[in-house]
């Protein structure tokens, strides 16, 4: 089952990346996605990819409402912290985890170390404003 979720995101990306659906594109992008490594290498438990898609849709309206709050408000400070990644994340759930931290516009992650680092740029407000 879990398979079918890291190809069906390979799909959802080469789709995106093209905007085009037409056949010989599936096919493309079908081939493309079995040839890209890394497919069944490490297990992943269905409960994370529940995790991650709940985060998924609570990221979306966060997203917009982040936006609103630097078009009215303005955002002068800057600060970069170091989160942890989550226990026993495969790569495929660490690139999730990447773009959903990213995906807001407050924050992007501008390093991943591989020792089980994120390194976060924020925009935030200034406090005596």
């Amino acid at each position: 089952m879990v398979g079918y979720l890291n190809l069906i995101l390979r799909l959802s990306i080469w789709f995106l990346l093209t905007a085009n659906f037409s056949w010989q594109n599936i096919i493309i992008g079908i081939i493309v996605a079995f040839l890209l490594p890394g497919l069944q290498k490490t297990p992943v438990v269905l409960k994370d990819w529940l995790r991650v898609f709940r985060e998924i849709l609570v990221a979306i309206p966060q997203a917009y409402m982040e936006a609103f709050q630097i078009m009215l408000r303005p955002h002068n400070e800057e600060d970069i912290t170091m989160e942890r990644v989550k226990p026993q994340r495969t790569p495929t759930l660490i690139f999730i985890d990447i773009f959903l931290i990213t995906f807001t516009p407050k924050t992007i992650v501008m390093k991943y170390h591989e020792d089980g680092w994120y390194e976060v740029h924020w925009v935030r407000r200034r406090k005596n404003q």
